[in-house]
């Protein structure tokens, strides 16, 4: 029988489970790492730009499967930083365009991506120059480390080029928020963007 007596001592936690969970590191969001400097690979006629949307929350998962298949891919992942109810600065991980992996893959490539059930549809970039232009200067960005605002759809303004600084060459649109100058990065084929803050003297039109 058991005693009443024993229910009244509080249940204390393990103290492991008391400590804060770790902020897993930053997955893989491209494969190979010189996807956009060898144009042998971005280029080769034998493969295809897929664009795949996957099924919700899969993105990772997909990645995973495609570097161990060795499938080329492409699809940026930056850190945000927040505080925890504790105070203290936490980063944690997310993707720019949340579902969309883009793939370059010969057809039977193609046919294991989706054989892994990650992917909802697809759908095949027919300008591929366009795209890898689009990829490469926002994969550029994120290396850089500097912030990078979402932008679901993309804002006419005027067309730039960077003249100077770490981002000379880069091409897109001019946008002014709240007194600032942003330069919007274009996915042309998704019709979204990304945009950072951008020294007006460093910029001409196109």
């Amino acid at each position: 029988m058991l005693c009443p007596h024993c229910f009244d001592e509080p249940i204390s936690t393990p103290r492991f489970l008391q400590r804060p969970l770790p902020i897993l590191d930053k997955e893989r969001d491209i494969f190979p790492r010189d996807l956009f400097q060898d144009p042998t690979v971005w280029d080769d006629p034998r493969r295809q730009w897929y664009c795949m949307y996957t099924l919700s929350r899969r993105e990772k998962d997909l990645m995973r499967r495609l570097a161990a298949l060795k499938i080329p891919f492409f699809s940026p992942i930056v850190p945000k930083r927040y505080r925890s109810p504790s105070g203290r600065l936490r980063t944690s991980y997310a993707l720019l365009f949340p579902n969309y992996v883009f793939v370059l893959a010969s057809d039977e490539q193609r046919q294991d991506c989706l054989a892994t059930q990650c992917i909802s549809r697809q759908q095949i970039v027919a300008d591929r120059r366009q795209l890898v232009m689009d990829l490469r200067q926002i994969h550029k960005a994120v290396l850089k480390g500097v912030p990078l605002t979402p932008e679901s759809r993309l804002e006419s303004g005027q067309r730039v080029r960077v003249r100077s600084g770490p981002f000379q060459g880069f091409e897109g649109q001019v946008i002014r928020r709240a007194g600032k100058t942003r330069l919007l990065l274009a996915i042309n084929f998704l019709e979204q963007g990304v945009s950072m803050e951008m020294d007006e003297a460093v910029i001409a039109p196109l």
